[in-house]
């Protein structure tokens, strides 16, 4: 009988593990440790991982292994020339969350661009209880239609965000980080533009030396002072410094964060510590993660065993 092992399984919820004793005896894990895997994965047929690094240092001993099943999209905890050179296949889950990504997306935007924050916390304070007029003007908001929405990064994600806006009548423009996206769609523009023109700017863009640290002061001053940026890419593409200091110095409205530069955040980061606090809206790496995604996701993973077991090469990472 074959061995699955499942080494962080807290990081999809109360998705239904048990369905994997198809294949074979389940041994699940919450979570492991980087001194824990050597052990756990020893007699392993199956592994599954989402962010438990998996390297030759690791995966030498584990001499049973057919099959490594990343519990995301992206796999770059695993060394996937190593697992080649093995003969192990790795399989991946692509297009799960796309919908998810870009409603997250909006609901921070709209949050965000409406002042929400601000307003709710005038209502619940009991100030609004005290007014002598009916509403307040003090946090000035403005139309999303006829603004523009500038998108890095015009993958799946950056294509549905797209889409959305032009439900909200935006102009929409892009910049391709690799230089070779050509949509004739939306307009193309560099950098430059993109952050000068743009009212709000969302980024769904890879990490790679092209993106790392592409939102830093410097460019973050460029942009508009009523314009917000988003980032639902990778955390390294934003300075969380620089950004830190761009909102407290009102260079530029807001931004919403779902991913950060070292996850969990660390305590001392200075976005954790700005003075205007209702310009920034930050949540913990949930964006791809509603139940509908993590419930189509497993189903994924599921179908990409059985397809390995068929012999099939569905979903690999040649």
């Amino acid at each position: 009988m074959k061995k699955i092992v499942v080494l962080d399984g807290k990081t999809l919820g109360n998705v239904d593990y048990n369905l994997l004793k198809e294949f074979g005896e389940l041994k699940l894990y919450d979570t492991t440790n980087k001194e824990e895997v050597v052990e756990r994965i020893k007699d392993a047929n199956i592994i599954l991982t989402n962010k438990v690094i998996l390297n030759e240092d690791n995966l030498k001993n584990a001499k049973n292994l057919e099959l490594i099943c990343e519990m995301a999209t992206g796999f770059n905890n695993i060394d996937v020339e190593y697992a080649k050179e093995r003969g192990i296949a790795v399989t991946n889950v692509a297009g799960y969350s796309t919908n998810t990504v870009v409603q997250h997306t909006f609901a921070t935007a709209l949050n965000l661009y409406d002042k929400i924050s601000y307003y709710d916390n005038y209502v619940k304070s009991g100030e609004y209880s005290k007014a002598d007029i009916f509403t307040n003007l003090d946090k000035p908001f403005y139309d999303l239609m006829g603004k523009t929405w500038g998108i890095i990064g015009l993958g799946a994600i950056g294509r549905g965000v797209a889409n959305v806006c032009k439900a909200f009548g935006v102009n929409v423009i892009y910049y391709s980080t690799s230089g070779k996206n050509n949509n004739s769609e939306y307009k193309r523009v560099n950098l430059e533009e993109l952050l000068k023109e743009s009212d709000v700017i969302s980024i769904h863009a890879p990490l790679n030396d092209n993106t790392k640290n592409l939102i830093n002061y410097e460019n973050l001053c460029k942009m508009k002072e009523n314009a917000i940026v988003i980032n639902m890419g990778r955390g390294p593409i934003v300075v969380d410094g620089d950004l830190a200091r761009a909102i407290d110095e009102e260079k530029i409205s807001g931004a919403a964060l779902d991913v950060f530069s070292v996850e969990p955040i660390k305590e001392d980061n200075p976005l954790l510590s700005v003075k205007n606090r209702d310009r920034l809206i930050l949540t913990p790496h949930i964006a791809w993660a509603s139940v509908d995604a993590r419930n189509r996701l497993f189903t994924d993973l599921l179908e990409n065993i059985r397809a390995f077991n068929r012999g099939e090469r569905r979903n690999r990472i040649e």
